[in-house]
């Protein structure tokens, strides 16, 4: 059985956008600072990024402020583990602890980026990888996944694909030779939500399509 995924400590939160571009490069700016974001949607409409992992308020306070000072971020907000960030814009959301409420929120935050471009920076050489929405999800949730595809596979603790349950994640071999190469998170009935490749929206599709039917390696469970 695999060893439960680290837990988040304090986070950060900036900036406020109209446009999910311009949320993408905030936060490829924050990772070329060796800060690990992801962009969002919220409830009023903006895209805000939330970065970084800190093991106290003070430090993640300290970082903002340093940010602050070189002119990288405008204005921040210390988010807490249980993801709630007092006096920050846009609706409060508290993180569920319980394994029902965190599945269903895993897919709720899944649903948010339906439809957006594929914008998420990766791993891979052309700057883009699948396993960038995947990993945007579990850390909106609280959850830190490995970076690529293959290390969030093993990470996971092998489950049937019909024992699969919504927030698991499926993976796929897409490039042949039976290696990961794919993810997507798991909604329940056959369905997930990934994102196919760069140029592409974020969509959802099915398990029993042929082309992943095909390509379909297994399923993990990290709960």
């Amino acid at each position: 059985m695999a060893k439960p995924l680290p837990r988040l400590g304090y986070t950060l939160q900036a900036g406020a956008f109209a446009k999910v571009e311009n949320a993408a490069r905030f936060a490829e700016s924050l990772q070329a600072q060796g800060l690990e974001a992801a962009y969002y949607g919220s409830e009023d409409g903006l895209y805000r990024v939330r970065f970084g992992d800190f093991a106290t308020k003070e430090k993640a306070r300290t970082k903002g402020e340093a940010l602050k000072a070189a002119g990288i971020i405008e204005a921040f907000w210390v988010v807490a583990p249980d993801g709630s960030a007092p006096a920050a814009p846009g609706p409060i959301r508290i993180r569920p602890t319980e394994e029902r409420g965190l599945r269903a929120s895993l897919v709720e935050s899944a649903r948010g980026y339906l439809g957006l471009p594929y914008l998420f920076g990766g791993t891979t050489e052309q700057g883009f990888d699948c396993s960038g929405l995947t990993g945007a999800v579990y850390r909106l949730n609280g959850l830190r996944l490995p970076r690529s595809s293959q290390a969030q596979f093993d990470a996971g603790s092998p489950v049937d694909v019909e024992g699969a349950r919504a927030g698991d994640l499926v993976f796929f071999a897409t490039s042949g030779h039976g290696k990961v190469s794919h993810v997507g998170l798991y909604l329940g009935q056959g369905a997930f939500i990934h994102a196919p490749r760069s140029g592409q929206g974020i969509r959802q599709d099915d398990l029993s399509d042929r082309y992943y039917r095909k390509a379909f390696v297994g399923a993990r469970s990290y709960f």
